[in-house]
């Protein structure tokens, strides 16, 4: 880059002013006048400084300057301390010009010093705002100028930029004379426009297709829907991540001696995109041949463990999968109780035949126990909220399977942006030191979300949450929300440790409303609290106890309404006791495609209060990945509620329809007057639904899949009862298709469903929607 080249004259203008200086301290000597040699024989015949003389400073101190000197009065004019002298000065980075003088025995030093920076500013900058910039540069307002700085600097910012994508940016630094040797530094920025990624190939890969490898890898080439991606944006160091993800794809599909040759990138000669070359070398591809476990401890049940091999013999050799088999090893000897234990994949390739035999030896570990877990970097958490995530202390043996554990459980906390946990040698041969490093992350937020949905129709909520309060991982939350047909005041706390134990404790005090008058011809508002305790049975079992006590009133009450409507109208009191459990093996809640839920909630309301009655509902539901892509997801819910001692009122009932039963309207299905349309829900229920997920030809990063439906079941049974109620527990079932979009501005989902079996009182809806974002 130009500056660069500024850079390198100025170097070189410096070493031949040294060199000049040395020429100069020889020159004072021989122009020395004949009656200034000295008489003293210790000075061996040279002259002897009697004075030194400062000239030109201005801010500086001359007995600053003098104190860089190597030179004294009475010291000889001496051409090599000179020269030193000379360099020192210049080192100091205060002057941009020196000069040495002699006349007769005095030695007059005239400098010119560098001016000091008012102010340093920038111009032309709109990717990269003035306070990125400023904490980037050395340079500084009442600092000293000098141009090694200033070009230091402009590398520092042209460094920034191409981290940013803008490779063909320029800066040029502009200095501005001012009074009292000052300047005002600005740095003139043209950035240029973004550098993308124009085009990556592949070369040498025969087998597996470059789009294929392209999915695999994390940079991305430039296209219109990465408007807010930086995928497509070069990263040298992505680059070097890329090689690994494309050997990693490789060997999960077979090619065990993979060599990625190379990773070129290369700028176009107008220096607007980069053209990135992948060079690999596939060879052969082999099927898994022999696999068998073989352990030197006594007591291990090695067939039982053949069971965690994820690979048959004839499949695809998968490096993944062999990572996997050896981690669920680890995993089941150390629940064993052997503490100290390794497992090494021993593989053996024929390259003739294209087969690896893996053998799976499980051998005892170094006994290692743990003298010391330290804990660096956690500013505002304290120590024993994070301490208390751990399965060991001091003292246990190392089990690196827990530890392993307690990493992943420290990270899901949300408190932390990353976390490190690493052994090192402790004391002993046999003792070893558990650092944990985190680096904390703001877990305060204040977010602002807007949408809109066929059921609540366009809605905003104000949320402010704190997941880590003091450092003491207790959660607050204050949630406003309004909706078209309903709006909702939520205040939360939550303390997931109760006196130390891993019991969480917390409560809700709500408000809130709902207009129904659409479907229902009333409205209703409910204000109340809840207390809650919920602890974990097993590793994916929860279990909560939630009391709940809420005035309820049901107002708004159409004049045409029914006369089962009207009878809920006024004020109750509900004094209720929710008993839950929720076994969940879903790895990613967001983007489920594997694994399954199981959640059973029991309600029972009387226990005080005006209302009385229970509430059992049981919803499960499973993913079953298709390929690599694609899920089927099967999900059923049912649910059961009868009075106690009397009828249950309408807004206690269950109501199925709109986002809850595609293709019906909202609370479109159940029973129903007849002389009002009114919907009167049910009692009783049983939902299900089948749906296939996958993609529909756009690349995976879009994040948008396709779906296809139906949803089926029956809602019926209610306490009223008439000649105008059509109450019919017959079975309703839509078909339909829609897509979901993991979009920048939040998910969006649209569902066009039909039916295919209804009642002709039921109300249908082919369009359901879904949109939201926070920002």
């Amino acid at each position: 880059m130009r500056p660069a080249r500024t850079m390198t004259t100025r170097r070189h203008g410096l070493s031949v002013r040294w060199i000049g200086a040395a020429f100069l301290a020889m020159g004072l000597w021989f122009a020395a006048p004949a009656g200034a040699v000295a008489q003293d024989a210790g000075s061996g015949g040279l002259v002897i400084i009697s004075d030194i003389r400062i000239e030109g400073t201005q801010r500086v101190d001359p007995e600053t300057v003098q104190s860089y000197l190597s030179l004294q009065v009475g010291d000889a004019f001496d051409p090599q301390k000179l020269d030193a002298a000379f360099k020192a000065l210049f080192d100091t980075g205060l002057f941009a010009d020196v000069t040495f003088r002699r006349d007769g025995g005095s030695l007059i030093v005239t400098v010119v010093e560098n001016p000091v920076i008012n102010r340093i500013a920038f111009e032309g900058n709109r990717k990269l705002d003035d306070e990125t910039l400023t904490a980037e540069v050395q340079l500084r307002p009442r600092t000293v100028y000098t141009r090694t700085r200033v070009q230091t600097d402009v590398r520092r910012i042209l460094e920034l930029y191409r981290q940013s994508g803008k490779f063909a940016a320029r800066v040029e630094p502009k200095v501005i004379q001012l009074d009292q040797n000052r300047v005002d530094l600005v740095f003139e920025i043209d950035e240029g426009e973004t550098t993308k990624i124009r085009k990556i190939s592949f070369i040498g890969n025969e087998n597996i297709s470059d789009g294929s490898l392209r999915e695999a890898i994390r940079t991305k080439e430039s296209r219109f829907w990465r408007l807010f991606s930086q995928a497509d944006i070069y990263d040298p160091d992505l680059l070097t991540a890329d090689r690994e993800l494309i050997r990693r794809h490789y060997l999960a599909e077979g090619y065990a001696d993979i060599r990625i040759v190379s990773a070129v990138a290369e700028l176009t000669p107008d220096e607007t995109g980069f053209f990135v070359t992948f060079t690999v070398e596939e060879g052969p591809r082999y099927t898994v041949g022999a696999q068998s476990i073989e352990s030197s401890l006594k007591d291990v049940p090695v067939e039982e463990l053949g069971e965690l091999i994820e690979l048959e013999t004839g499949d695809w050799y998968d490096a993944d999968k062999v990572e996997e088999t050896v981690q669920s090893i680890v995993d089941a000897v150390s629940s064993r109780g052997f503490a100290f234990v390794d497992v090494i994949p021993d593989i053996t390739r024929d390259r003739q035949a294209r087969v690896i035999d893996i053998v799976f030896r499980i051998q005892e570990g170094p006994r290692v126990f743990i003298e010391r877990i330290n804990i660096s970097n956690n500013f505002r958490t304290l120590d024993h909220v994070i301490r208390r995530e751990f399965d060991l202390s001091e003292g246990d043996a190392f089990n690196s399977a827990k530890l392993r554990a307690t990493r992943r459980r420290l990270q899901a906390l949300g408190y932390f942006e990353s976390v490190t946990v690493a052994n090192v040698a402790g004391s002993a041969p046999d003792r070893t030191v558990v650092n944990v490093e985190v680096e904390e992350q703001s877990t305060g937020s204040l977010s602002f979300a807007a949408g809109v949905s066929s059921d609540a129709g366009a809605l905003f909520e104000i949320r402010l949450k704190e997941t880590n309060l003091l450092g003491r991982g207790q959660e607050v939350e204050a949630v406003l929300r309004n909706a078209e047909r309903s709006q909702d005041i939520r205040l939360s706390f939550t303390e997931p440790y109760f006196r130390g134990r891993p019991l969480a404790i917390g409560g809700d005090v709500f408000a809130d409303s709902s207009d129904f008058s659409d479907s229902r011809s009333f409205s209703e508002q409910r204000i109340g609290f809840n207390s809650r305790a919920g602890y974990q049975l097993a590793p994916d079992l929860r279990h909560t106890v939630t009391y709940t006590l809420r005035e309820v009133e049901i107002t708004d009450v159409a004049t045409s309404a029914s006369i089962f409507v009207k009878a809920a109208a006024g004020r109750s009191v509900e004094s209720s006791v929710t008993n839950g459990f929720v076994l969940t093996r879903i790895e990613d809640p967001l983007n489920p495609t594997e694994g399954y839920s199981f959640n059973v909630q029991n309600q029972i309301a009387g226990l005080g209060g005006t209302v009385s009655y229970v509430s059992q509902t049981v919803a499960a539901n499973r993913y079953f990945p298709i390929g690599d892509e694609s899920t089927i997801m099967v999900e059923g819910t049912i649910g059961a509620l009868v009075g106690l001692g009397e009828d249950v009122r309408i807004n206690d009932r269950f109501f199925r329809g709109g986002n809850s039963f595609r293709g019906f309207d909202t609370a479109g299905i159940g029973a129903r007057d007849l002389a009002t349309g009114d919907a009167l829900g049910g009692q009783q229920f049983a939902v299900g639904t089948v749906q296939f997920i996958g993609p529909i030809g756009l690349p995976n990063e879009v994040g948008m899949k396709g779906s296809v439906f139906s949803d089926f079941g029956t809602l019926f049974n209610v306490d009223d009862s008439g000649s105008t109620i059509a109450d019919d527990a017959s079975l309703r079932m839509s078909v339909g298709f829609g897509l979901r979009w993991t979009s920048p501005f939040g998910p969006v989902s649209v569902d066009f469903g039909f039916p295919v079996l209804k009642e002709s009182y039921d109300v249908t809806r082919t369009l359901t929607f879904s949109f939201g974002t926070s920002f």
